[in-house]
Order: structure tokens, then sequence, then C-alpha cells
């Protein structure tokens, strides 16, 4: 794992003049404390500063956490990603919902006779519509789903580290794992989950 270039200039500074408050290091940099925070919190996260009230950051050093944080970055999707669950465009949405408890996922993807990625329905999406009045045994999933391009995707040889940013960051349970062919359709080879992440983090906890 690389630390981006403020973030080493801030080790170095709490390296040096530590314990140091957010503050002084900011004015050290020439920013502002509400624009650092981000760096500041990020690098107590992963254990190499630590904040103590009153005080200041102090330097840990490459403790534990920033080690395992260092071996997750390095793991790809391709490690620990699960077989997917799919279905066509014209599945009824009672069908849908049946696969999707029958497997036990929270979504599941919908692809074209290529197994190429067209869609993605979620619980949630499928909740919605049951409690509605639509008749879901005559109403084809292609219906609900959300299409391509408002789709995230994660590739094989992605980073885990990157798979689960893009969770976060999106606010979603998992993601459709897949390889780009020649006429740039994505092949569905894969999911990746909260739970792939979690079984991850216990792997390394392990090793540790």
């Amino acid at each position: 794992m690389q630390l981006n270039e403020r973030q080493e200039k801030i080790i170095e500074i709490v390296k040096q003049e530590g314990p140091i408050t957010g503050e002084s290091v900011a004015q050290l940099l020439d920013m502002t404390r509400a624009a650092l925070r981000p760096d500041l919190a990020f690098l107590t996260q992963i254990g190499l500063l630590e904040a103590r009230p009153r005080v200041g950051y102090y330097y840990k050093g490459e403790q534990n956490a920033y080690r395992i944080y260092g071996k997750l970055e390095e793991l790809s999707v391709s490690d620990y990603h699960s077989e997917p669950v799919v279905v066509t465009e014209d599945t009824s949405v009672y069908d849908a919902i049946v696969n999707m408890f029958v497997q036990d996922v929270g979504t599941i993807f919908v692809v074209d006779k290529d197994n190429c990625l067209e869609g993605i329905s979620s619980r949630k999406d499928m909740l919605k519509i049951a409690i509605g009045k639509a008749d879901i045994n005559q109403l084809p999933i292609g219906v609900i789903m959300t299409r391509m391009p408002n789709i995230v995707v994660a590739e094989e040889q992605e980073t885990l580290w990157s798979a689960a940013k893009k969770m976060i960051e999106h606010e979603i349970d998992g993601l459709p794992v897949v390889k780009t062919l020649a006429d740039n359709r994505l092949e569905v080879i894969g999911r990746v989950t909260k739970t792939n992440i979690t079984k991850a983090f216990v792997d390394l906890g392990k090793e540790e």
C-alpha cells in the first residue's frame, strides 16, 4: 500500500514534532484543518498515527492494523469472489425472487444469452415491487432492473480493497465481477460481496 504525498508529509511532521495537534500540522502544511481531516482520519484508522484528546497526534509505526491493511490491498477480487447468480431479462420477478432466496444472495444479475451483463436487481427492488399491485408472476425482471451503464462492477484482477471502496461509496452490498470482451460487453464471471470482504479480513487475522 502506498500513501500519497500529503500523507507522507503528515507522517514526517508527526514523527518529528509529535505529539502535535491537527491544527499545527495543518499550519505547517499551509492547509486548513478541514482539508487535512480526511488524511488524518485515514492514517489513524490504519494504525500509523494515534490521536489523544488535548494532546494531539503521535506516530505509532507499522503496527498490525497497517500490515493487515496493506495485505488486504494486495489481494485481488479473483482470490475471493463467489459464483454469480444470474437470470435472463424475461425471467418473472417471482422466479427471480425465489432464485435469490434459494441461493441466499442480496443481488441478482440479469444477463443475455452470452452471459453478458444487462442489468442488476436487489432485494430492495424486489420488495418494492412485491408490496405493490403488480402481478410479479407475469412481470419480467427486465422491467424493474437497473440497466447498464448505471451499474458498478469489479474486474477479476482488481484489488479487493478497490472493490470494497466501491461498495462503500455507492452504498451497495455486492458487485458483479466481469471480464471485458472484445466488443466491450461485460461477461459476468462472479460476484464479490461484503461477505467476501469479511472472509478476507478473517483470513488475514488468522495469519497475524
